[in-house]
């Protein structure tokens, strides 16, 4: 499952504007329309009870006094008559908004007093309601559209900001590791901040040239000053083991110096693999027959079997070829062999390998429980030293990280350890899928 991408920052800017946009918009709309009906009913009662007040004072100090209702204003007494609208006779006293009377809207004043009973002056406001709605309606489309055109400005502006940044960040992300001088350029439209953040990489990129170019020089050294020494120690151990009347005490205490030697040279040459890029390491490696590889690391490891009641019995050697390093590989074969020696007593040494260089070693040991293997991975992912293990399966955990190859530790029933060695990775590829 991929993990999920975030949006872009200018996506992300323009929906929090819109968002902030779409709230300020009902806000201003809500108290806006809460103004106008205030100020609306306001408007009614103040002239209604005006006119009202008028209309009572004619009738109680004149006695010929009638009042003749006009297109929007017009008077009620209600008593129960027919006369009276039903929608006016459960209104209690007070201005009533809203008030359908013969299919249009009125404002309504209902008033009670101690001569004429309760009157209600109703104000055609049907033609006002109209207007109201139709000034609502283009208001609202306003809004929307200065909402649109706003997230439109919006995000072109927005994209035109964050365009120096996406440019920044597609020159930090075509960096290439391990090319001097690099360095990252702000575009000339781009803010003080991009300037800040370009010189903080620039920075961190010369530091982390320097510290490569140190690495560097400290492996060319180590590699040339450790394998002179070690290279005079292999020949002279060689030499001394040529002498015929080399004493058998001394003879042992030789062999045991030139298979040290051997083991810190391959132990230097997975350090200097460790420390090369893997891409690079394509060209350093070789064409190797596994088939043909494997029975001569055999035989070089047989005298560690001493006077052990062991046997080391080929399965199968399918006819396979890789391309790797030869002393990567042969260290890599060699120590799993030499822990399936020194960790077993007596039986059979199982190795086989398979057509798609996968090696196979069971050793007939006794054995680890999934806790004890479980402790093994544990240990060789935090890369501890483990002094009993040759070169160490925590080294050739690494190297075939590094190289992209596989190593699996796993019990054998009813006794034993199968360690599996999975090469495939360096595997020769055809021009197919060199393309792909």
């Amino acid at each position: 499952m991929k993990p999920h991408k975030p949006a872009p920052l200018h996506r992300r800017l323009v929906w929090w504007l819109l968002a902030y946009l779409a709230l300020i918009s009902i806000a201003v709309f809500s108290v806006g329309n809460y103004v106008h009906e205030h100020a609306e009913h306001s408007a009614w009662r103040a002239l209604l009870n005006s006119e009202l007040d008028s209309i009572v004072n004619h009738i109680e100090h004149e006695p010929h006094y009638r009042w003749q209702d006009s297109d929007t204003l017009r008077l009620f007494t209600i008593d129960g008559s027919d006369g009276v609208p039903q929608p006016l006779r459960t209104l209690h006293p007070g201005l009533h908004d809203g008030i359908v009377i013969n299919g249009r809207s009125s404002a309504v004043m209902v008033r009670e007093t101690d001569n004429l009973g309760r009157l209600a002056l109703a104000l055609d406001i049907n033609d006002f309601h109209e207007l109201e709605e139709f000034a609502t309606r283009w208001v609202m489309l306003a809004g929307v559209v200065m909402i649109i055109v706003t997230v439109l400005m919006a995000s072109f502006g927005v994209s035109r900001l964050v365009r120096p940044l996406s440019s920044l960040a597609k020159r930090i992300d075509h960096l290439k590791p391990g090319v001097p001088g690099q360095r990252v350029i702000v575009d000339p439209r781009g803010s003080s901040e991009l300037y800040v953040i370009a010189d903080a990489v620039n920075d961190y990129l010369t530091r982390n040239e320097q510290f490569v170019e140190r690495e560097r020089a400290f492996i060319t050294t180590a590699s040339h000053e450790l394998r002179t020494p070690i290279a005079v120690i292999t020949g002279a151990a060689e030499l001394a083991l040529g002498q015929p009347a080399l004493p058998e005490r001394a003879r042992v205490q030789m062999q045991r110096v030139h298979r040290t030697a051997q083991g810190v040279e391959q132990l230097i040459q997975l350090l200097l693999v460790l420390a090369r890029d893997p891409a690079r390491l394509i060209a350093l490696g070789e064409r190797i027959a596994l088939d043909q590889l494997v029975p001569d690391i055999i035989e070089d490891h047989r005298h560690l079997m001493g006077d052990k009641d062991l046997r080391i019995e080929v399965d199968g050697l399918a006819p396979v070829e890789i391309i790797a390093p030869l002393g990567v590989v042969q260290a890599a074969i060699g120590n799993l062999l030499r822990n399936a020696i020194e960790n077993s007593g007596r039986g059979t040494i199982h190795i086989q390998l398979s057509s798609t260089a996968v090696v196979t070693l069971q050793d007939p040991g006794h054995g680890m429980s999934p806790e004890e293997i479980a402790a093994v991975h544990a240990r060789m992912a935090r890369g501890d030293r483990n002094e009993q293990s040759g070169i160490g399966l925590e080294l050739i955990a690494k190297l075939c990280d590094h190289l992209g190859w596989a190593l699996q530790i796993e019990p054998c029933a009813p006794r034993g350890t199968r360690v599996i060695l999975d090469l495939g990775a360096s595997l020769p590829q055809a021009p197919g899928d060199a393309m792909t």
